[in-house]
């Protein structure tokens, strides 16, 4: 089972956070908000990978990763890769609409 952890792009590269579980936990100013649910209630939330979540908006991994890490998007670290919930991307896209003259 691998364990799941909020990403921060305060977070130093390979560096683990103990407390709670042994290496799963990261004090509370550095977790990016997530979307608020019922206690317990996930059953709704649809985790994307970088790959959908750049073809859901029509760029390339790479800018979802600056967006990640620039802390513009927020993302879950699952080992080594990144998940993104899809309300999350839908937010990021409503915020991000530009309205010319």
């Amino acid at each position: 089972m691998s364990h799941i952890r909020p990403y921060s792009h305060h977070e130093k590269r390979g560096t683990w956070v103990t407390g709670g579980e042994a290496g799963a936990c990261l004090p509370r100013e550095m977790v990016p908000a997530m979307p608020t649910h019922p206690p317990g209630d996930i059953s709704d939330v649809k985790f994307l990978t970088v790959a959908e979540v750049a073809a859901m908006m029509r760029v390339s991994k790479m800018t979802v990763y600056r967006l990640v890490h620039g802390g513009e998007l927020p993302a879950v670290r699952v080992g080594r890769s990144f998940r993104v919930t899809e309300e999350d991307v839908n937010e990021y896209l409503r915020k991000s609409f530009y309205s010319a003259g």
